[in-house]
């Protein structure tokens, strides 16, 4: 294990929600799919289940693309702006089925305010420890999606959200094969 269990939750949940966004669909375009993202997340606390959380929830999702993205003091600032901003004040809770974990706001404060904290907690946790370079973008040359590595050897090179390791390979594999044939068909 990399980093605290709830520090690899957060990362995950953060990793999902830049990948409800790609060049060409938007996976948070209702409350219902907001909903449904919250459900799979298992994220707890209050909701309003309404337009205004959804846009606020697509906003914190386009800043945390740019922290993903910056540069290390770039991306310090901005987490630390999203802890002042929300007051944040980390505390051990222990709820459900978790172990002790931390939570920075109350379940009472708006969804985006508390999965905002829990990702700048989470990511403080990733500079402090000078991992960043495990925040990383897809290697597949027709993929965007973010990715988590969590490796030990830090080898991840490819996204969970489609099939993107299998079809660089396929590519590489037909490259290799076109290269062996083109000299023999020439002859």
């Amino acid at each position: 294990m990399v980093f605290a269990p709830d520090t690899e939750q957060a990362l995950g949940t953060i990793v999902a929600l830049l990948n409800t966004l790609t060049p060409t669909l938007d996976h948070l375009l209702t409350p219902a799919d907001l909903d449904h993202f919250i459900a799979r997340e298992r994220f707890t606390g209050s909701r309003t289940h309404d337009d205004a959380e959804l846009r606020s929830v697509r906003q914190l999702r386009t800043q945390l693309a740019e922290i993903w993205l910056a540069d290390e003091a770039s991306a310090v600032a901005r987490v630390n702006s999203i802890l002042r901003s929300a007051r944040a004040l980390p505390q051990l809770v222990k709820h459900d089925a978790s172990d002790y974990h931390i939570h920075a706001t109350t379940p009472q404060a708006p969804l985006s305010e508390r999965m905002a904290v829990e990702a700048a907690m989470a990511l403080v946790d990733v500079i402090r420890s000078g991992e960043r370079a495990r925040l990383r973008t897809c290697a597949g040359s027709d993929c965007q999606a973010v990715l988590l590595d969590l490796s030990k050897n830090r080898s991840k090179r490819y996204c969970d959200t489609g099939n993107c390791a299998n079809r660089e390979h396929v590519r590489a594999y037909r490259r290799r094969r076109s290269a062996q044939t083109s000299p023999q068909m020439l002859s």
